[in-house]
């Protein structure tokens, strides 16, 4: 069948869709219509409603009003089964993936190839193996336990359950979120050989660059409502695509930087000498100023998070990290926190956050000993606390009793920024802080970060986004196979040379 054109008929038709939680209502009469072989990009910020409609779309959940017509028939999809049934298969942001299963035993889980009632573990991995390698990663073996791959793997294992069934649509929740720029090329590969096969994808990103590249069309929603419905993806402005995701102009997104210099003479914050992790990073050096963003630019896999989880003591290390003039000693994340460093790391849920606590009690974690008085938590002082920083920061809603899972990414990471400014950090390490974060918070984040650092806290930035390290840090580090092959201040870069130097092969 070939690629979606304007005259293709729909394969997907959403109309009128209502969803109502207690107190809240996700979706207020929302639109939706998707043609078979195109890539129909779904846009919003956090909390527009995109989640909870794809989540209709799964059989996750039931609407309350609306009707949904799938390859030319009204269905009710009353499950996630029912869904899968009629072709539509959906790959979260958060990878609902089995840990100690092998790959072979999730991409099957559930519908696993039996003859006379028995599953044949050899056809579950050849078939797997011929999955993975149409998705140009044959070097995944079906055997391997999913628990032992990267974040990047199990993106790519979850694509091939998605593709495991005879699917006619798949929806992708920020496919790319934890892929580097190669392995995002890969993925739009794959979309638009699936795509010229018939098949329909909804691509969910915040990415708005990629949205041009992959997309056909473009529906944006916003507070629970349709705002606008199949816009062309190359042809619709950004400014255009950002004012209705927003509903106001966000004309400059990186907030300015000090003038070129400003940080010379200040006193460093952080001093990294030969710093070492067997395997993963080779004799890195670098140096972080009091009000300076540094900015690690690289490849998934390149070794950045490593030598900042190296540098927090979250991973052992040869070498040497002095922290305003002393001696940090490695391999112990508390000698870290106590020295003055801070750190946001890369998945944010699993590693940052406790997600059925509150609001208040995630920022007070780290400050739990302030406020003890006899064995006691002093829960004034501690409230006190948190509500100071949720309104510096902005945090949205700001309820110190609301369970923090049910905030947006972008406040959830101003909520991780908060815990280490009540105990006055000198030093931030910031690993990819605007993951799943949309537009118009993460045009917040950066003006949150850029004011911490001008308030005179040192900063180091790891970021897959090229143009966000570029924006944001004042010099860039870039980072090849665990070591710092380039240095220099962020304004004498532009997207393409750094690309060419983080590129396996290509010249430094």
């Amino acid at each position: 069948m070939p690629k979606s054109s304007p005259d293709s008929a729909s394969l997907l038709t959403m109309r009128g869709i209502v969803k109502q939680f207690p107190g809240v209502r996700a979706l207020d009469g929302v639109d939706l219509d998707v043609r078979a072989g195109e890539v129909h990009c779904l846009l919003g910020q956090n909390g527009a409603g995109k989640s909870t409609l794809i989540k209709v779309l799964a059989g996750v959940h039931q609407p309350d009003e609306g009707a949904v017509v799938f390859g030319g028939r009204q269905v009710r999809l009353t499950s996630p089964t029912a869904a899968i049934r009629l072709g539509i298969s959906t790959i979260y942001q958060e990878l609902d993936l089995v840990d100690g299963l092998s790959v072979a035993e999730n991409v099957y889980l559930g519908h696993e190839p039996a003859r006379l009632g028995f599953v044949s573990q050899s056809q579950v991995n050849r078939a797997t193996r011929e999955l993975l390698a149409g998705l140009g990663h044959g070097e995944i073996r079906p055997t391997t336990e999913v628990g032992r791959l990267s974040p990047a793997a199990k993106q790519v294992v979850s694509m091939a359950r998605a593709l495991s069934y005879d699917t006619r649509l798949i929806v992708m929740d920020e496919p790319s979120a934890a892929l580097a720029h190669d392995e995002v090329a890969n993925l739009f590969r794959i979309i638009r050989e699936l795509t010229a096969q018939g098949v329909a994808v909804i691509y969910i990103s915040h990415r708005l660059e990629e949205i041009r590249e992959i997309g056909d069309r473009v529906t944006v929603l916003k507070d629970g409502r349709t705002v606008a419905v199949g816009l062309s993806a190359k042809d619709t402005p950004t400014s255009q695509v950002v004012s209705l995701m927003t509903g106001r102009n966000v004309e400059h997104v990186f907030p300015p930087r000090p003038r070129p210099g400003s940080h010379d003479g200040r006193p460093e914050v952080l001093r990294v000498e030969g710093l070492s992790v067997p395997g993963r990073v080779s004799d890195v050096s670098l140096t972080v100023r009091a009000g300076e963003i540094v900015g690690l630019a690289g490849l998934v896999g390149a070794g950045r998070s490593e030598i900042v989880e190296a540098i927090y003591g979250a991973r052992r290390a040869s070498g040497r990290v002095v922290l305003n003039g002393t001696p940090v000693r490695g391999g112990n994340p508390s000698r870290a926190v106590r020295a003055g460093m801070g750190l946001a790391p890369e998945e944010r849920k699993a590693q940052g956050l406790l997600l059925d606590q509150s609001v208040m009690r995630n920022i007070s974690l780290s400050s739990l000993d302030r406020y003890a008085r006899f064995g006691w938590i002093d829960r004034d002082q501690e409230a006190s606390e948190a509500r100071r920083q949720i309104e510096e920061l902005g945090i949205r809603p700001p309820h110190l009793d609301r369970p923090i899972k049910n905030l947006s990414g972008g406040n959830q990471q101003k909520a991780v920024l908060a815990r280490w400014l009540i105990n006055g950090r000198r030093l931030l390490l910031l690993d990819e802080p605007t993951r799943g974060v949309d537009v118009g918070a993460r045009a917040e984040l950066y003006a949150v970060i850029r004011k911490l650092a001008d308030e005179g806290i040192g900063v180091l930035l790891v970021s897959s986004e090229v143009p966000e390290v570029l924006g944001l840090a004042d010099r860039v580090l870039v980072v090849r196979e665990g070591r710092v092959i380039h240095e220099s201040d962020a304004r004498d870069l532009d997207e393409h040379h750094v690309l060419d130097m983080i590129m396996e092969g290509m010249p430094a």
